[in-house]
């Protein structure tokens, strides 16, 4: 079959759905966004497994599980969201073992599915008919003005804009040790933001 190839392009607050958010996901080529509600723990796990230098103290689930598929040899080789019926999004992950070359294919949540997939660097895909059914084409501009922040914004921009960098530096380290990764993720944005100013 041929499979179109989704990059995350984002996770925001869901228009639809109180308490939850949009995983949005897009084929490149065509600029079709797959739009996927998710709950608040899922965001929170994509989100800490794109960002790869917050490390939380104590293993979340989807780390627990990315730990014993490489202790029993396995890889996760592409995530594949094929079908969808009734606003529910179905999908496969799809392993390989690296000593027997053994193929597994596990059913499974997509927001589980997706959470895994960042942690393995692994594409992911997804069919023509569901991007049919599911798609929407949204220009970038549309997209950036819906996309709002991830964390629930605890310390607000405003007020993270007046900390020194060795103060946002300590703030960080304080969340992470107090798995408050809403407040983490927002304190290591503001930390890329001025990267990027100095750059």
């Amino acid at each position: 079959m041929d499979y179109k190839q989704l990059i995350i392009r984002g996770i925001s607050y869901s228009q639809t759905q109180s308490g939850a958010y949009a995983l949005l996901l897009e084929h490149e080529e065509t600029n079709i966004k797959l739009p996927v509600v998710i709950g608040n723990f899922e965001a929170q796990s994509i989100s800490l497994g794109l960002e790869k230098d917050i490390h939380p103290p104590r293993p979340l689930t989807h780390d627990l599980f990315t730990k014993f598929i490489v202790s029993a040899n396995y890889q996760l080789v592409s995530v594949i969201i094929y079908q969808i019926v009734d606003g529910v999004f179905f999908s496969n992950i799809n392993f390989k073992n690296s000593e027997t070359q053994e193929e597994l294919i596990l059913d499974a949540r997509t927001s589980d599915a997706v959470a895994m997939a960042v942690r393995f660097d692994a594409p992911i895909f997804t069919t023509q008919q569901v991007l049919n059914e599911a798609g929407i084409l949204l220009e970038l501009e549309e997209v950036a003005k819906e996309e709002q922040s991830f964390s629930e914004t605890v310390a607000t921009e405003d007020s993270l804009t007046s900390v020194s960098m060795e103060e946002l530096q300590k703030l960080l380290e304080d969340a992470v040790k107090e798995e408050d990764f809403d407040t983490a993720l927002e304190i290591q944005e503001e930390i890329k933001r001025r990267k990027k100013k100095i750059d």
